[in-house]
């Protein structure tokens, strides 16, 4: 008996263990083959649930036909597991399939050769549900003519079905979303696929751009048959690598399981494989003394027994494919390129009534052309048009959930309510110790009248809330059934069923139509006089999605450029004081680009500014941040006396391999990569050394730049300012401006290249600040402290004097407006800080600086509360 079950493959003995397990939770002293049999039904990757599958059996109440017959076996007490025997009808039964094995030819008794042998004594409870002679003839189907040579063998029965999916199956069941265009790539595959040698065609192309599309693309015309006779009723199998991995536990099974695959399409010449990812196979399974995928797929694909599509992107393909040679040349390449925003809106409006019909909204039109220019926009480091479409699919689920969530003003009431109540219960327990019982009285009948008044409030929004649920859902199933009647009516012209097709089209998809058009007038007609609930995705909720991608505020995208940028001027000179040319400089650079003149290649502005220290040049930098990407934290900043090296270059991009830091990458790239809406301003640009300024030339000229992994980093979207101390002494020295400018140049020239200072869009030369200029910092600087103060409800006022006093103090030609801030931080700060400390000066309080002579005087609420000698 023990070579006998030697002889048994892997699932026959994991039924008889099933079987054993099942003995003893019955109390049955023998495995009989009805526990075998139970095993075989309960493990889902059976031959028999397939063959199950295969016949559209319903296994249910074969399950229950076969527990109810374990059950009225012998039962004894006291049972183990030791003490159960296998009993003379397994043995019996195992023998035959014995027999069986041996007419087949093969090595090992497997599951299918057990049940075609000993079906017929399952009559009473298979036989019941299913016919005993077809479901052997299925079973047999399945096998074919392969051979059980090896104890995993029988896992790997109807390979293709269990590690592959049917794709023309899902295009002829309609679940596949239509492709839009891509005629030229689809043709040029379909090309390939009917050459009679070197027929695999291999897509190539950038993660995102529709090679798996094209693939599903050709299954569907296929169906359609509109495709050459030669490719008519075809198959295309996606192969599913991890389903053929997953589990292989020893050393031979995948090979076998990738093996079975292969025998199966060379059985089935109408099979053509599809691997996406193919770059997987290379290495796959490979273990010491044993080969990889792609080695046994080899000699299949060199003898044309092995029609495959593979698809890959460009970087894997260089990698894997390249590399080895004899792999390569099976495969013609066929480029998928990243299609225009045009033809992504194309592929969007094509997606679309299948996007409204998964999540029950309206797509308009406007989202659609969003999606395509936003994501293309703000979004570079993705391709279109997955990343578009990726945009819709998550504004429509945002969209979707708003509608399954209760609204925001009916859960606001709700929470009145809850506080009412709350409060009134605080009072009703208060009421019979307070001595104040008819106040009480009176504000209990306050809050009885406000939870009447909220209650009819909150039973008519509940009312307006459910029957706009119900006109929202009823769109939403009339289009769902619209898409499947759609899909009927293909069938039935596949079918040559022009009569159903024609009923459908012109009959019942005409009646839903109309059904649709009315529900949606009525929502109209509601949405007029305010809705509570959003059925729709706009451009709003586009640019809301790719907002939290992406970091940039929703009203700064949806915000005309032009109307935006109008304000450039106005909105530096608030911050920045005394450099009118220089801001108006920048302003022209910046709406040059934003009205469409300036390079779309290159970065919005790069400018470089000059002057001496203090005059603001940081602080434009840190204005423009503010104002065009809402955050003065969008402001990289690199000072240059750390790139003073030629090692130290390596900083900015990153390592090379091999290197310390080399993972890590560079810090501009991942700084730009991170966010890549940003001012970057490189400080004190003369310190840095001459490699620096060639990096710098690329990402003027290119707006891009590589980094030590070879990925690509998009400048485009940042503004570049540099700032240098060059000439600074001939701008403090010369006061005419015409002269100024001259000899600035003519230094600069000197100092760098003409090369990098050609790629700028403008030199801008800050002047010295006067004393009227200083005075207007105060203002400025004055603002930020209030500011501060606000956050403990401080008020400060400073007189005229006092700012006077401080513009005095603070000014100084040479260094700008930077003695400003220690005399600010003297004067008013320390001073605030003391009389905080010492309790002079509350939350709340309102203060007031002046000058009495040769002391500042500091008032509380109009009550000196301190005086200090200048």
């Amino acid at each position: 008996m023990e070579k006998l079950f030697e002889k048994l493959t892997n699932q026959m003995m994991e039924a008889i263990e099933s079987g054993l397990s099942l003995a003893l939770h019955n109390k049955n002293p023998e495995v009989h083959p009805l526990h075998v049999v139970w095993g075989l039904i309960t493990n889902t990757n059976t031959v028999l649930n397939q063959a199950f599958n295969k016949m559209g059996v319903d296994k249910t109440a074969i399950e229950l036909e076969i527990k109810s017959a374990v059950d009225n076996l012998p039962k004894v007490d006291n049972i183990t597991k030791e003490s159960i025997r296998i009993g003379r009808e397994l043995i019996q039964s195992l023998q035959n399939a014995e027999a069986l094995a041996t007419r087949f030819g093969d090595k090992y008794i497997a599951v299918d050769t057990w049940l075609i042998a000993n079906l017929d004594s399952f009559k009473d409870t298979i036989g019941k549900y299913v016919d005993i002679f077809e479901l052997k003839k299925t079973l047999e189907a399945i096998r074919g003519d392969k051979k059980i040579e090896s104890k995993s063998a029988d896992e790997n029965l109807d390979a293709l079905n269990k590690y592959g999916i049917d794709l023309t199956a899902k295009a002829r069941a309609g679940e596949l979303d239509p492709v839009i265009g891509r005629d030229e790539e689809i043709n040029r595959m379909t090309q390939i696929l009917i050459r009679k040698t070197k027929n695999n065609p291999i897509l190539l192309g950038e993660p995102g751009v529709g090679k798996t599309a094209l693939v599903e693309g050709l299954a569907q015309r296929i169906v359609k048959k509109e495709v050459p006779t030669s490719l008519q009723n075809r198959r295309i199998i996606a192969l599913d690598m991890t389903a053929l991995i997953a589990g292989a536990k020893y050393r031979g099974e995948f090979e076998d399981r990738l093996k079975a695959v292969v025998d199966e399409v060379k059985a089935n010449p109408d099979v053509i494989l599809f691997i996406d990812e193919i770059h997987t196979i290379v290495g796959a399974g490979a273990s010491e003394g044993s080969m990889d995928a792609a080695n046994i797929l080899k000699p299949a694909l060199a003898r044309g027994e092995l029609r495959t599509i593979g698809a890959t992107t460009l970087k894997e393909y260089r990698k894997y494919f390249e590399k080895d040679a004899a792999l390569q040349r099976r495969f013609q390449p066929v480029m998928v390129n990243e299609p225009s925003v045009n033809e992504a809106i194309r592929i969007l409006r094509g997606l679309k009534e299948r996007l409204e019909a998964h999540h029950q909204v309206l797509i308009k039109d406007e989202a659609l052309v969003a999606a395509a220019k936003l994501t293309d926009r703000y979004i570079s480091d993705r391709f279109l048009p997955d990343k578009a479409i990726d945009a819709i699919d998550e504004a429509a689920a945002e969209i979707r959930m708003q509608i399954e969530s209760e609204p925001f003003e009916l859960a606001k009431i709700k929470r009145e309510i809850e506080q009412l109540m709350v409060e009134k219960e605080a009072l009703q327990l208060e009421i019979e110790s307070s001595s104040n019982k008819e106040k009480i009285q009176k504000r209990l009948q306050e809050i009885e009248k406000e939870l009447a008044n909220l209650e009819e409030e909150k039973r008519k929004l509940e009312s307006k809330f459910e029957e706009e649920k119900r006109v929202l859902k009823s769109i939403a199933e009339t289009k769902e059934e619209i898409e499947k009647l759609k899909t009927q009516a293909e069938i039935a012209k596949r079918e040559g069923d022009f009569t159903k097709a024609a009923e459908i089209e012109y009959g019942k998809i005409v009646e839903l139509r109309k059904k649709v058009e009315e529900l949606e007038k009525k929502w109209e007609e509601m949405q007029k006089e305010g809705t509570l609930l959003k059925n729709a995705v706009d451009e709003e909720a586009v640019a809301d999605v790719v907002s939290k991608w992406t970091g940039i505020p929703v009203s700064k995208m949806l915000q005309s450029e032009l109307e935006k940028i109008l304000h450039i001027e106005d909105e530096l000179k608030k911050w920045v004081v005394g450099q009118d040319e220089a801001i108006k400089a920048v302003a022209r650079a910046i709406k040059r680009n934003k009205a469409g003149l300036g390079d779309p290649n290159r970065p919005i502005g790069s400018f470089m500014f000059l002057g001496p220290t203090g005059v603001g040049k940081t602080e434009t930098a840190k204005t423009l941040a503010r104002f065009l990407f809402d955050d003065e934290k969008a402001m990289i900043r690199f000072d240059m006396s750390e790139y003073m090296d030629k090692i130290s270059v390596s900083k900015l991009i990153g390592a090379a391999p091999g290197y310390v830091g080399y993972e890590e990458g560079g810090q501009l790239t991942e700084a730009v990569r991170r966010r890549p809406y940003s001012v970057i301003l490189f400080d004190e640009i003369e310190k840095a050394h001459p490699d620096v300024f060639n990096i710098l030339l690329q990402v003027l000229d290119d707006g891009r730049l590589t980094d030590n992994k070879g990925v690509t980093v998009d400048f485009k979207n940042t503004i570049i300012i540099l700032t240098s101390n060059i000439a600074s002494d001939i701008i403090m020295e010369i006061k005419d401006p015409e002269a100024r400018k001259e000899a600035v140049w003519a230094e600069l020239k000197r100092r760098m290249k003409p090369e990098f200072l050609n790629r700028l869009d403008d030199v801008v030369v800050f002047n010295p600040l006067g004393k009227e200029q200083v005075k207007e910092i105060v203002e400025i600087l004055l603002r930020k402290i209030k500011a501060r103060l606000a956050e403990r409800d401080i008020d400060l006022e400073l007189s005229e004097n006092a700012k006077d006093f401080i513009a005095e103090v603070g000014f100084d030609p040479v260094f700008g407006a930077r003695p400003l801030k220690r005399a600010m931080a003297e004067v008013i700060e320390d001073t605030l800080a003391e009389l905080i400390l010492e309790g002079k000066v509350k939350d709340g309080d309102k203060i007031e600086f002046d000058i009495d002579g040769d002391f500042v005087v500091v008032k509380s609420n109009g009550q000196e509360v301190g005086r200090y000698h200048k």
